[in-house]
């Protein structure tokens, strides 16, 4: 696996660029906290379009025949996935409850992924196979399946591909069977006249390069050159996943290295702003070339079949914001919000560095303060600075780019979920 790049400082004027753009727009926030309350999640389906819109044009130029899923699992607010049906995409859902709201958003287009699939979630898909195909991931539910499917009175075959493990060792090993395997399940899979495999899929994330995707497709191409004939003859279709980084590159509080944070940003007080780091992240038109690359170089030599995609991350990140507002300023650099950390599900930013940004009263200088949520429990952080000037009881604060990872993980501890609201 390729090393991960070393944290540099966000630099200033790339965050102040950030920053002054929402600012921009701020009127359009507070009048929509101020006319659907607070805490509040903000969705601008034009930002998921034109995500949509850049990610399949930047393939498309590099391959002739493409198809596009939007992982539910990124964000599964309805109204999310169906401006990417919109936009063309189909849907990847990797539980039952998704598959229900995928059918009932109508997408013809279904991928259904994930491991451990309930016989209620297969039969549910067998239920609907003019539009999901099946992707499975062990021996064990290929033999559910096929139990489940010729006990059935439809007459029709399932369609089905097969998950390759991208990382045999650690955790990672959960999904899918290693590509070594392929061979016996083919023996499995070939005589079952009720499922018919048409293709394969494997998924890294956190894919700040495209180096893991590079790589297993190297190791795919010498799979499949192993592989018979009436095989690669069946194949349809190689779906690459998703776990493409947004551009901008991962933002944090501390540099990530080895040893973790240096002694020297240890030693910060919290009265001062820290320097905030960032992981930079690679454009999609560099993803598509070098993916494209690998697949001319290691698999159309064996196969020649359609390339899949199944972004989540990439296409949600920066189309929905979270608005919410100070219900106590307790000292000077000590505020407590209207919503707990609770409404993202995790304790994000006690890591991840995303700017607060004070609407009620703007400022490109940022100001050290903990801004922390109402929950009651010490790990409810925001963040520990803002932009603005000045912090007073009832400002609106903004902390965009909330889109992926945050509003499916939101639960109901403590306190409730935010309204939401779309442009």
């Amino acid at each position: 696996m390729p090393e991960q790049q070393p944290a540099t400082v966000l630099e200033k004027e790339r965050l102040h660029r950030f920053v002054a753009a929402y600012f921009k727009d701020r009127e359009r926030y507070l009048s929509l906290l101020k006319n659907h309350g607070s805490p509040l999640w903000v969705l601008d389906p034009s930002v998921l379009k034109d995500r949509a819109r850049r990610f399949s044009e930047a393939f498309n130029a590099c391959f002739d025949k493409t198809s596009y899923y939007f992982a539910m699992k990124s964000n599964n607010r309805p109204e999310v996935s169906a401006a990417l049906l919109e936009s063309g995409f189909g849907l990847d859902v990797s539980s039952g409850i998704e598959l229900k709201t995928a059918l009932n958003l109508k997408a013809e287009k279904i991928i259904f992924s994930g491991p451990g699939k309930t016989q209620e979630e297969l039969s549910l898909a067998l239920q609907h196979r003019d539009r999901v195909t099946l992707l499975l991931d062990s021996f064990g539910e290929l033999d559910r399946l096929s139990a489940l499917v010729s006990g059935s009175d439809q007459t029709s075959p399932v369609r089905v591909g097969i998950r390759l493990t991208t990382n045999p060792k650690g955790l990672w090993r959960k999904f899918g069977i290693v590509p070594e395997m392929l061979p016996e399940f083919w023996k499995r899979i070939a005589p079952l006249t009720h499922i018919r495999f048409a293709g394969l899929q494997f998924h890294s994330s956190w894919n700040l390069t495209p180096e893991r995707q590079v790589e297993f497709i190297r190791l795919l191409g010498q799979t499949l050159a192993r592989m018979p004939r009436d095989f690669n003859s069946r194949i349809e279709f190689i779906d690459i996943g998703g776990g493409y980084w947004p551009e901008e590159g991962e933002w944090l509080h501390f540099p990530e290295t080895p040893e973790g944070a240096s002694p020297q940003e240890t030693s910060i007080p919290w009265d001062r702003v820290r320097p905030h780091y960032r992981i930079p992240g690679t454009p999609i038109e560099s993803f598509a070339k070098e993916i494209s690359l690998a697949v001319q170089t290691h698999i159309f030599p064996h196969v020649n079949c359609c390339i899949c995609f199944e972004p989540g991350r990439w296409i949600c990140h920066s189309a929905m914001h979270l608005l919410l507002s100070v219900i106590d300023k307790k000292n000077h650099d000590l505020v407590i919000t209207d919503a707990g950390t609770n409404v993202i599900g995790w304790e994000r930013f006690e890591t991840d560095y995303f700017p607060v940004l004070n609407l009620s009263r703007p400022g490109l200088v940022e100001r050290p303060c903990h801004i922390l949520g109402s929950l009651c429990t010490p790990h409810d952080v925001f963040g520990y600075a803002y932009f603005g000037e000045g912090m007073e009881t009832g400002d609106c604060l903004m902390i965009p780019c909330q889109g992926a990872y945050t509003y499916s993980l939101g639960q109901n501890f403590i306190k409730g979920l935010p309204g939401f609201v779309k442009l």
